[in-house]
């Protein structure tokens, strides 16, 4: 699995993952959020496009994205699931990754690209079942810029 640092390019997980925890030790002191979030497109096949963003709270942030395509998925419901699911694999290879190096006291936050307004509202409760009981804070539209922002800007 790679991912893209729109900074230093294509790296793997643990290049990545490396990456974070030097951005947290640059400045040990400040408050930190790890969010998941993945958003899709779909054309002649469905991309999926998962984000990880390091938020230094009140002082910028870091991201990495992955790209996966899929066969066309049609069903909304579906290419949600898909999505959440993305997310929350990712997240627990992120979050056994921060316990085996210490950080086991950073939380990872999973962003879902539904919200009340729309199409998705009817999946909510279901989606965020799904991010809790694996364990994670789940994080909807309007705060789930991770899915809704950075994910999507680079689905298109």
């Amino acid at each position: 699995m790679h991912f893209i640092s729109p900074s230093k390019g294509r790296m793997n997980f643990e290049e990545m993952m490396t990456d974070i925890t030097g951005y947290i030790k640059g400045l040990p002191t400040s408050l930190y959020k790890i969010i998941i979030g993945t958003d899709s497109q779909v054309k002649s096949e469905t991309s999926f496009i998962t984000a990880v963003i390091v938020h230094r709270i009140g002082k910028g942030a870091r991201y990495y994205y992955h790209k996966k395509t899929h066969r066309k998925i049609k069903s909304l419901r579906q290419k949600i699931f898909h999505e959440t699911s993305l997310s929350l694999e990712l997240g627990g290879m992120v979050a056994r990754f921060f316990a085996r190096s210490g950080y086991e006291d950073m939380k990872v936050e999973i962003h879902i690209d539904v919200g009340n307004n729309g199409e998705t509202k009817d999946l909510i409760r279901e989606v965020v079942g799904m991010v809790t009981g694996s364990g994670f804070r789940a994080r909807i539209k309007p705060d789930a810029y991770g899915a809704s922002s950075v994910a999507d800007k680079h689905t298109k």
